[in-house]
């Protein structure tokens, strides 16, 4: 155990501790450049899918609901009235909205959505906190590195273990919470043993039903609970995470518990794992599309030429062989890959009724086959998949994508989140301009003196 391990009175500090050490030390100054610029762009990712997500039936239940219940109007529903309500209700609205369209972003190496939860969590808490745009992203980059970090612990456990990954994304919503409230290492400890035994969400009922945003809506409310908790004095077991039925040891698969705190602002979870969605649905299956698409153009291949379609994915997960609706599209590798064949790309069209009625992607579904997953070149596998198309005349075609368009590890650029959010915004129906001018706040946004002028862009016309 090195010095750093262990507090001012000698004593070992507990894996909350350690981490909140870290989150606490650090200057925006600190963080690598490129860092800050994910971070904007997630927060125009979390926007755009958050306008989407606003037409939904599911979002706008809870955002009904958490206007009648009231209370003191800090922060800001996006859309629609821009209704003021309590910080913890507005957090969890915007993230609720954010994940319905299933467009935000997740962590490449399973499904957490915790830069969803963070940019929620951070323009809600900002309104209060008066906090810059620099407070902002800082504290959205720790958040993701603190739930990147937990996550380490958690691979092979989760889904594994029927548990929903919204329990790693709230100690994103806890950590920006807690960071932009200016808590100080023990508060901000508190904070993260107290999310870790806050939330939970059964991941059988995320994979065919809108209780999938419920959950995103749960992390972020939660996550800002346990920094006001936190805030106000509560002190819980600070071992949680560690200890005997801890946290790890009940959701994770043999947790790596010393790899959680290792490399701690060396390797940063935004620049590695995290993947933007730049087309609608599951983060694991967007590479199916793209790798469909590639073997089809490669191949020339018509629709009515395909005897068979094999997808070969590390994340063995059927899903609906015949979705009808956003939901079911969105956990379809049937549909990525039938709609890659068919139309040579995947776009956000795909996620509405005209793609997903198509008579020419509807007669390629059936002919979609889940294969073995990849033996090969493993580690390469972020989220990543192999498509084959087997023609009737005996051809054959396959192309893999390793890591799908969007993954930081690619590198990601402005045109496509631009793009992204000139597709999206407009569902929020802004009035003329503002979906303009929002993106513009965005892309300058480390030089804001706060949040205002981006949440005032926000109301819908």
């Amino acid at each position: 155990m090195s010095a750093s391990h262990k507090s001012e009175k000698g004593r070992v500090m507990s894996v909350a501790e350690q981490l909140a050490a870290f989150v606490t030390a650090q200057t925006y100054a600190d963080l690598p450049p490129k860092a800050v610029d994910y971070a904007e762009m997630l927060i125009a990712s979390t926007l755009a899918s958050a306008a989407l997500g606003s037409t939904l039936e599911s979002t706008k239940i809870v955002r009904e609901l958490e206007v009648e219940r009231g209370g003191k109007p800090d922060a800001t529903l996006w859309f629609g009235a821009a209704e003021r309500v309590p910080v913890a209700a507005a957090a969890r609205v915007n993230a609720l909205m954010s994940d319905a369209a299933a467009s935000d972003d997740a962590d490449l190496r399973n499904i957490v959505h915790s830069g969803t939860t963070a940019c929620a969590t951070a323009l809600a808490v900002a309104e209060t906190t008066g906090a810059s745009g620099e407070d902002v992203l800082a504290a959205i980059v720790l958040g993701y590195e603190i739930a990147g970090h937990i996550n380490t612990a958690m691979m092979g456990g989760l889904q594994s273990k029927g548990i929903h990954g919204c329990i790693v994304a709230s100690f994103a919503g806890a950590v920006t919470a807690a960071r932009l409230m200016k808590l100080d290492p023990t508060q901000m400890a508190h904070s993260i043993a107290l999310t870790a035994t806050s939330v939970g969400g059964l991941h059988v009922a995320a994979a065919g039903s809108v209780v999938r945003e419920y959950h995103a809506g749960l992390a972020a409310m939660l996550g800002v609970y346990a920094a006001q908790a936190a805030a106000k004095g509560f002190v819980p077991e600070v071992n949680i995470l560690e200890m005997k039925r801890g946290f790890f040891e009940t959701y994770g698969n043999k947790p790596d518990v010393a790899g959680v705190t290792r490399d701690l602002g060396t390797s940063w979870s935004i620049l590695t794992n995290m993947g933007i969605k730049l087309v609608p649905g599951g983060s694991p299956f967007h590479a199916t599309a793209e790798a469909a698409a590639n073997a089809a153009r490669a191949g020339n291949v018509a629709p009515d030429e395909v005897a068979t379609i094999t997808v070969s994915i590390c994340y063995q997960y059927q899903g609906p062989q015949f979705p009808t609706d956003l939901i079911g599209i969105a956990h379809s590798p049937a549909y990525f890959a039938a709609a890659g064949v068919a139309d040579r790309e995947y776009t956000w069209a795909h996620a509405f009724e005209d793609k997903i009625n198509d008579p020419r992607i509807r007669r390629l579904l059936g002919k979609v086959r889940m294969g073995d997953p990849p033996t090969e070149n493993v580690e390469r596998y972020k989220s990543g998949a192999t498509v084959t198309i087997a023609t009737l005349d005996g051809r054959t075609y396959a192309s893999t994508v390793y890591a799908p368009r969007g993954a930081a590890i690619l590198g990601i650029d402005w045109t496509d989140i631009e793009g992204k959010y000139r597709a999206l915004l407009p569902f929020g129906k802004l009035p003329e301009g503002n979906v303009q001018a929002s993106l513009e706040v965005i892309r300058r946004f480390r030089k804001a003196d706060n949040v205002s002028e981006l949440v005032s862009l926000l109301r819908s016309a």
